[in-house]
């Protein structure tokens, strides 16, 4: 089980929130180049970090009044009753989706660029699991995490561009956003969410289907199923 975070189980794109609270208005044009295919999701979120002006204080404290999705609770504890490991995998900053997540009380693997304070207010953005052959050029290769785990079925969730190449590879994609609009134009079968209640429902669905079984209609009874089986 593969999730996005920003957008997909925080509630807003945090990246962008930091940028707009933070950074210098010119990350702005940088995000244009992006949008037009000019720049890849790697350089643009570099040269955008590089304007921020914050300290770690600060950035904390964003990332405590930040918000994830209240359902997620619920289908992180669905995943653990039928044993489906979860792995956060995030082209956004790894301090933010990390205290998010600690402090909601969930210790989940997370994959995501890493955010280096430099002293002062200045911070730089690296990118331990990019790759040169990324087909999004991204800062996190999410393509290359899926096809790192051969094994067993590989589900993916995710709500923006980051995740096309991901997409493409997965058993099964939960979308939203511009990720539902790519996999629309692209012919990519997926099943539409909004919230993490419907991510429950659909995963609760394509598990009985696999088992034979009549598909649970609420969150409550997907996790009663699973608990009960």
């Amino acid at each position: 089980m593969f999730v996005d975070f920003d957008g997909t189980i925080s509630l807003d794109d945090t990246t962008d929130r930091i940028l707009e609270t933070f950074a210098d208005p010119s990350w702005r044009t940088i995000e244009a180049d992006w949008v037009a295919g000019r720049i890849g999701s790697r350089e643009c979120l570099a040269r955008q970090v590089d304007l921020v002006r914050a300290s770690p204080a600060a950035l904390d404290a964003f990332a405590r009044d930040a918000s994830i999705d209240p359902h997620f609770f619920a289908f992180a504890a669905l995943c653990a009753s039928y044993g489906f490991p979860v792995t956060v995998v995030s082209d956004g900053l790894d301090r933010i989706a990390g205290t998010m997540l600690r402090r909601a009380g969930l210790d989940l693997p997370l994959f995501a660029n890493h955010l280096e304070w430099l002293g002062g207010r200045r911070w730089r953005l690296g990118f331990p699991h990019a790759r040169g052959d990324c087909r999004a050029a991204a800062g996190n290769c999410k393509c290359a995490r899926l096809a790192a785990e051969p094994l067993g079925w590989r589900i993916h969730i995710g709500d923006g561009r980051s995740d096309f190449c991901a997409a493409s590879s997965a058993d099964l994609v939960i979308a939203k956003g511009a990720l539902a609009e790519h996999c629309e134009r692209s012919g990519i079968a997926h099943e539409p969410f909004a919230t993490f209640a419907d991510v429950a429902i659909v995963l609760a669905r394509w598990t009985a289907a696999l088992r034979g079984r009549t598909a649970p209609q609420s969150v409550d009874e997907a996790v009663h199923a699973s608990t009960s089986a």
